[in-house]
């Protein structure tokens, strides 16, 4: 794999000292593809987790995201590094930017959030990487909220090259300028967006899946004819044309047209459908427990994650 050098030692579009050093709190679902992502970048990461036991599982989870960056032919930095520490302190020590990566409860981020202001410097980055909770709330507990933006990176992190970049009401526009600056030199796009419950990305998300599960709940169509339907009809498409460009595209006028009676008829729910809630109610979460909408064998669960991620990284480097 190709190693290149080091960034300059201040960013030009910032004028701050480049990232050297960053720190990745919570090592989940996320948080090792985010690391292995920021060490190709040339940073020294620390990622930090309350057990021991998390943080290997986490050492696996970098394997298999490094193993995907080398598929993508991701150059490796000079001065890139990872890991692994219990100790939040050791963690912190001297980093310029934090990424919190930990469970999406409010109470919980305050917690995680005044700990990280006690061992940094006050000019160093509180990234969020929260999927939907507002960043204003986040920062509410801080000293210096200016300094806290959130990051919302998708999953999985190694693989999809945007990053929602999202201020809230007292983050200072440096750190916004940071934030975008570093999520470019790690080859990502930035997207910045106003504050709103779920950000930009998972609104989309969830008015499509909200659409799916009661075309599916309805006897329209089932489970099955559903993914074939979206994969090709929607998805594919979205991936090289978005939906404000596919409005051009298919003409104003015809989306006036069909909108000015489909709309009418959309699914406009509030609630979740029981589909999903009787489900989750009898443990049946999806591959994580063997069986959703769909049943899974370990072996099974194994294929699909080697295929999809084989798939996604055909689909990158085609749209690179």
């Amino acid at each position: 794999m190709a190693t290149v050098k080091q960034p300059a030692a201040k960013d030009a579009a910032t004028g701050r000292p480049a990232v050297r050093r960053a720190a990745v709190i919570g090592t989940g679902t996320m948080g090792p593809g985010m690391g292995a992502v920021l060490a190709r970048a040339g940073i020294a990461v620390a990622m930090y987790d309350v057990s021991e036991e998390a943080l290997d599982r986490s050492k696996a989870g970098v394997g298999l995201a490094e193993g995907v960056l080398d598929q993508l032919e991701t150059p490796s930095v000079d001065g890139g590094s990872i890991r692994y520490t219990a100790d939040l302190g050791d963690a912190l020590e001297d980093v310029d930017f934090v990424f919190e990566a930990v469970p999406e409860k409010l109470e919980i981020k305050h917690e995680v959030f005044r700990d990280l202001e006690r061992h940094v410097a006050a000019d160093t980055i509180l990234a969020s990487n929260t999927s939907g909770i507002p960043i204003t709330k986040i920062a509410e507990g801080c000293e210096h909220p200016e300094r806290v933006v959130g990051t919302h990176w998708s999953n999985p992190p190694h693989l999809i090259p945007m990053i929602e970049v999202i201020p809230g009401e007292r983050t200072n526009e440096e750190t916004v300028d940071a934030a975008v600056a570093l999520v470019g030199r790690i080859g990502y796009e930035a997207v910045v967006e106003r504050e709103v419950p779920g950000f930009v990305e998972n609104r989309i998300l969830y008015a499509i899946m909200r659409e799916a599960v009661d075309l599916v709940d309805r006897g329209i169509i089932d489970a099955d004819g559903m993914d074939r339907c979206v994969r090709w009809g929607i998805g594919y498409k979205l991936a090289v044309i978005g939906p404000m460009e596919l409005l051009d595209m298919a003409g104003l006028d015809i989306y006036q047209a069909v909108g000015s009676y489909l709309n009418q008829d959309l699914c406009n729910s509030t609630v979740v459908s029981n589909t999903i809630t009787d489900r989750t109610a009898e443990g049946k979460l999806g591959m994580k427990t063997g069986g959703g909408l769909y049943e899974y064998t370990p072996e099974r669960v194994d294929q699909l994650r080697a295929e999809r991620a084989r798939k996604l990284v055909g689909v990158r480097k085609a749209l690179s």
